[in-house]
């Protein structure tokens, strides 16, 4: 979906609609098996809206994690355009361990690609890939924000179903109780 602003959500999550009145709620075709089974299938859609949830921060987290490292690829990038000599740096070998390295000019890089893929790029040509996926993570991270902004307001609105409805059985339960 193009962002016009009216999108509820990015990645089709279904809309949970409010239920304001239960008596109608549970006289449609589909709640007429029992209070039992309607909490069920609510509660059902809730473990859904959760797992959404976990998914979505999952990815979003993903997101913020790969903003900044591709931020730092594309000020190395700015670095090696302007650089016209030898200049000595140091490189992460793996986690705490550095080792020092003499970087001569060049026109070229290499980026990963995922997938255990790497590729040479010219300097120009990397820097607009790196642009690219950078515009696009910022987009897909807003596009996560939001979903997970609706996602909270479906599961809250689920929950708030499920109390509705169970305490439409108490009072109904009770009524039943006194009349009787």
């Amino acid at each position: 979906m193009e962002g016009d602003g009216a999108e509820k959500s990015f990645s089709g999550i279904p809309e949970a609609v409010f239920v304001d009145n239960v008596d109608e709620f549970m006289s449609l075709p589909d709640n007429t098996e029992g209070v039992d089974k309607v909490l069920r299938r609510l509660d059902e859609q809730h473990g859904k809206y959760k797992f959404m949830e976990y998914t979505l921060n999952t990815k979003r987290r993903r997101l913020r994690q790969q903003i900044p490292d591709l931020a730092r690829s594309l000020d190395m990038i700015e670095k090696l355009n302007t650089q016209k000599e030898d200049m000595e740096t140091q490189f992460l070998l793996s986690d705490q361990v550095f080792v020092k390295a003499n970087l001569m000019p060049t026109k070229t890089v290499y980026l990963w690609l995922g997938a255990n893929v790497m590729l040479e790029y010219s300097l120009e040509d990397a820097e607009k890939l790196l642009t690219t996926n950078m515009a696009t993570a910022k987009k897909n991270l807003s596009c996560v924000e939001h979903d997970l902004d609706f996602l909270r307001d479906q599961w809250t609105t689920t929950e708030v179903n499920m109390a509705r409805v169970y305490n439409w059985d108490v009072k109904k339960r009770q009524a039943a109780k006194i009349s009787s």
